[in-house]
């Protein structure tokens, strides 16, 4: 390699190696290459295909793994956020690509990124086909990188979700989450590390254990659980619950002139939301605007395929919540107190 490039910053033979290690992780000995191909099949290709992609981050949840040393689960987040929001659209992820820039390449926290993304790859069935490593000195500071991914489903346009085919008195089902999954980071930071000053090793009796691993507990990725779904025709829309948490992405999955009335209590909400509320002071709308509430998912379902969805859901080993229903209203998004007998 130059060593000009070297003096500047810039080590090509850290990013070769990065290159084997993560061909060795994934089995994909193609990877290097200009592009990544992947073959579809011709069931994938049947009748009208359409092809659905998505890009996404981690977002300051990076920032957390940086301040914790803690980079092997960071990964899954980057495939999670990016294959969960092609389910919802209706389409099976086929492949995934990733981009990871950094200041400086070290052996050691790229390993652990990238075994990450190929864990993600493997919960996904999705392929890991190519990607990126950039390191780039006067860019990011010695310690800091970012991430994103990419990926890219298929479905028959028929078979496309659209929340045109939700109606009155559908169903809705919640997927719970893995705590706060990887969104509203900027505010957890601000809570936890600026208004106070805890420490990522601070336990809270509310959780059983340190923040450290509470706030950095992976993103669910769901198609194990939704896929079958879909397969069946069995869901009419889906939410992904990312940023904006369940106001705006529920909202996303209705039609004008339906609403969606969520019954509180009918799910748990996670300790940490909670705490954060409290150490906050954080209004419901605060909360409910910015994170899931312990909801990853919500499926929009007709009623008379909530046994078939609740069935499938159980074989697949996947808890879910009946948390409300759909309604003719302006408002798109209601949140209803339980009733008590």
């Amino acid at each position: 390699m130059s060593d000009a490039y070297k003096r500047a910053g810039v080590d090509i033979n850290a990013g070769y190696d990065v290159l084997k290690t993560v061909k060795q992780m994934s089995g994909n000995q193609q990877l290097g290459a200009f592009g990544g191909a992947f073959p579809l099949s011709p069931d994938a290709t049947a009748n009208d295909p359409v092809l659905v992609a998505g890009t996404d981050g981690v977002g300051t949840k990076l920032l957390v793994a940086i301040a914790a040393d803690q980079h092997t689960t960071i990964g899954i987040d980057l495939v999670a956020m990016c294959v969960n929001d092609i389910l919802a659209q209706g389409a099976t992820p086929q492949f995934f690509l990733d981009y990871l820039g950094l200041g400086h390449t070290d052996q050691k926290r790229v390993k652990a990124i990238l075994t990450g993304v190929v864990a993600g790859c493997q919960q996904a069935h999705t392929a890991l086909i190519g990607g990126e490593t950039a390191e780039m000195p006067d860019m990011y500071g010695q310690d800091h990188y970012d991430l994103a991914g990419f990926a890219v489903g298929i479905a028959n346009r028929a078979d496309l979700l659209s929340p045109a085919n939700v109606r009155a008195g559908d169903v809705l089902i919640g997927l719970p989450s893995n705590g706060l999954h990887s969104n509203g980071f900027s505010l957890v930071r601000d809570i936890l590390f600026k208004q106070h000053d805890y420490q990522l090793t601070t336990v809270f009796d509310e959780l059983g254990h340190d923040l450290q691993t509470e706030i950095l507990r992976p993103t669910t990725i769901y198609v194990d659980a939704v896929q079958p779904l879909l397969q069946q025709k069995l869901v009419t829309s889906i939410a992904h619950i990312t940023g904006g948490g369940l106001i705006e992405n529920v909202a996303r999955a209705l039609p004008a002139g339906l609403s969606a009335h969520l019954e509180l209590g009918q799910w748990p909400v996670p300790p940490i939301m909670t705490l954060l509320a409290e150490l906050g002071g954080l209004t419901a709308t605060d909360l409910r605007s910015t994170f899931n509430l312990g909801l990853g998912m919500v499926l929009i379902v007709h009623p008379d395929q909530v046994a078939a969805v609740t069935a499938n859901l159980t074989a697949n080993a996947q808890s879910y919540y009946r948390v409300g229903t759909v309604q003719t209203g302006t408002t798109p998004v209601v949140f209803e107190e339980a009733e008590h007998a």
